[in-house]
């Protein structure tokens, strides 16, 4: 998920911060980041709220180019 990696460096967070912002543990959150884990669609709302944007904006590539 390179536009959230992208986003959450511009943004100064940590996988970690961020994690604590989703309320989940690091390893969940570091698996989403890398494709690990399967983004539910009210956790991408969690993410993109974080960033004040909408899912589709940070998600919607990855998911039509496979």
């Amino acid at each position: 998920m390179d536009k959230l990696i992208r986003l959450r460096k511009k943004y100064k967070y940590t996988s970690s911060h961020m994690a604590e912002m989703l309320d989940i543990s690091k390893p969940y959150y570091w698996q989403i980041e890398h494709g690990r884990r399967r983004l539910t669609y009210e956790m991408a709302i969690k993410i993109a709220s974080i960033f004040n944007t909408k899912p589709d904006d940070i998600f919607y590539k990855e998911f039509t180019k496979k």
